[in-house]
């Protein structure tokens, strides 16, 4: 199972969300993908994907479920992978995310679905709560990044995950625009395989 977590203001509509499960239903494994609606909160967000994971370790204990993060999503993941011991693909990861979305505090318009929502200044301390220092397991990692990242530095994701396998493309942009040349690696990275 991935289990995608997309990142602030967005939504499994999403074009990386998309891509992925558009990509994985042709291969046969569209039951082996996850991804809804993350509640704006922190807390209320990790909450929903430990059931989610809980769900996967129950159905299947053999084969624990990948996250795949993007930006936020990827703290999230972080965050997760650690305590859980799973494996996790962050794309253009929110590194320092309660530092970067201070600015973000007061109502928000999710980019997808188009309702507004409540970013509170309680939210920011739940990420600060959540904050991974430094990664025990890099070997869990995939870190995916795009120089061009025109909202988050790069740069702070290649040395908070040094150690872990990293894909570092030039140019891009926060959306990371190369993802659909990567998919195939990223089903198999989370053991899966073509039905």
């Amino acid at each position: 199972m991935i289990i995608y977590l997309h990142g602030f203001r967005s939504a499994p509509a999403s074009i990386k969300a998309q891509a992925l499960q558009r990509h994985m239903a042709a291969k046969g494994l569209g039951e082996e993908f996850w991804c809804e609606l993350l509640p704006p909160e922190p807390d209320a967000a990790i909450a929903l994907v430990e059931r989610q994971i809980a769900h996967c370790r129950s159905a299947r204990p053999t084969l624990a479920p990948t996250l795949v993060g993007s930006s936020l999503g990827g703290y999230y993941a972080t965050h997760l992978a650690e305590k859980h011991d799973l494996r996790a693909v962050l794309v253009n990861p929110a590194v320092v995310a309660p530092l970067s979305l201070e600015a973000y505090v007061g109502e928000q318009t999710n980019l997808y679905t188009g309702e507004t929502f409540d970013f509170k200044e309680a939210y920011i301390r739940q990420l600060r709560a959540m904050d991974v220092a430094t990664i025990a397991r890099p070997q869990n990692f995939w870190l995916m990044v795009e120089t061009g990242d025109e909202v988050l530095d790069y740069r702070d994701a290649v040395a908070k995950y040094a150690g872990a396998r990293q894909t570092v493309l030039e140019g891009g942009d926060h959306g990371f625009s190369r993802w659909t040349d990567f998919l195939d690696e990223v089903i198999a990275f989370a053991g899966l395989a073509a039905r």
